[in-house]
């Protein structure tokens, strides 16, 4: 184990989800059994190492990647987020286990979760610690096979997560992202940003009329399509995006839709057969991923530079929660620092 901190460096930073009322109210039942420090994933220096790290020192700056998983079964090792959620008894054992998040001032990691960072993140952390958000759509590109040049659509591409895989997309060589969404605000954020290589579409609701709307958007096939629904969409939301995919395209899903007794998505069985679909589920990313994408924000090719950060000391955590929670849009980034010694 390698745990790292910490408020006397003033280095600890950890992003708030804009979720996080919603899971400490019991909304989403995630199961975080007291007593408990949530968080997930955060920047720190490391105060000591465990006899299994060979390259880690203390004094490191790292990214703490929150997806803890078994070490006894490594084709099917149970996964808890630490601080956050887990999957099943065996994910339960590992968050009793490993019980504080990124909340904490200090934090105990596995030595294999804790990626070293460029000293450039030192200048920002607060900024760097937006990892938490990009990871999770990075992971589900990764798992849909996203290639350079490709169309992709991001279903809840004005949310939080959606946006990220937005920014994270180009970043990895899409030749175009549709952005389908509501919220006609966060629609132009993202184009201005972007520019013409993002392709918005304003929902009406209407699933035929939606699916229509953003085939035509795309101006060609679409390759790959990654759900990141909220909870509260629903699945008709998601099925109108995923039918969009090309003949032998990619649909990865990553939302929450159906997990607050919405209705489950339908997929029609002679579409996915004919067309030779390929659906596939993705949970956060596997723990290669973290390397990628620090070398994406290092180079530059993702650029945290636009997105708005609030910092919260640990002391005004409840505000931050509640901060996050009126901020969940497109590059709104909460972010809690060490309290004052």
């Amino acid at each position: 184990m390698a745990p790292a901190t910490r408020s006397s460096e003033a280095a600890w930073r950890d992003t708030v989800l804009p979720y996080a009322a919603d899971v400490f109210a019991g909304v989403r039942n995630y199961p975080l059994v007291p007593p408990v420090v949530p968080g997930l994933g955060g920047v720190g220096r490391i105060v000591h190492t465990g006899p299994d790290a060979t390259r880690l020192r203390v004094g490191d700056l790292v990214w703490c990647d929150p997806t803890v998983r078994s070490r006894d079964d490594a084709l099917t090792p149970d996964i808890a987020l630490q601080g956050w959620s887990s999957r099943g008894e065996g994910g339960a054992a590992l968050a009793r286990h490993l019980h504080d998040g990124s909340f904490a001032e200090l934090m105990r990691v596995p030595t294999e979760n804790v990626f070293a960072l460029p000293a450039a993140a030192g200048d920002d952390p607060a900024r760097w610690a937006a990892l938490a958000v990009h990871a999770v759509p990075y992971g589900g590109l990764l798992a849909g096979g996203l290639q350079p040049g490709e169309t992709l659509l991001v279903s809840g591409a004005t949310g939080n997560f959606g946006s990220s895989a937005v920014a994270v997309g180009l970043a990895m060589g899409a030749g175009r992202v549709v952005v389908p969404g509501r919220n006609q605000a966060a629609l132009a954020l993202l184009v201005d940003r972007f520019g013409p290589r993002v392709r918005p579409v304003t929902l009406t609701g209407d699933e035929a009329a939606d699916r229509t709307a953003m085939s035509t958007a795309a101006d060609g096939p679409i390759d790959l399509v990654i759900d990141l629904l909220p909870p509260s969409a629903p699945s008709s939301a998601t099925r109108a995006a995923a039918m969009t995919v090309r003949e032998y395209g990619r649909v990865v899903l990553m939302g929450g839709v159906g997990m607050l007794g919405g209705d489950d998505l339908a997929l029609p069985y002679p579409w996915i057969m004919r067309n030779s679909i390929t659906v596939r589920g993705q949970w956060m990313a596997p723990r290669t991923a973290n390397v990628g994408l620090i070398r994406l924000l290092a180079s530059g090719a993702l650029d945290l530079a636009p997105e708005r950060v609030r910092s919260f000391s640990l002391d005004a955590v409840n505000e931050a929660v509640s901060h996050a929670a009126a901020h969940p849009g497109p590059f709104d980034r909460t972010a809690l620092t060490p309290s004052a010694a």
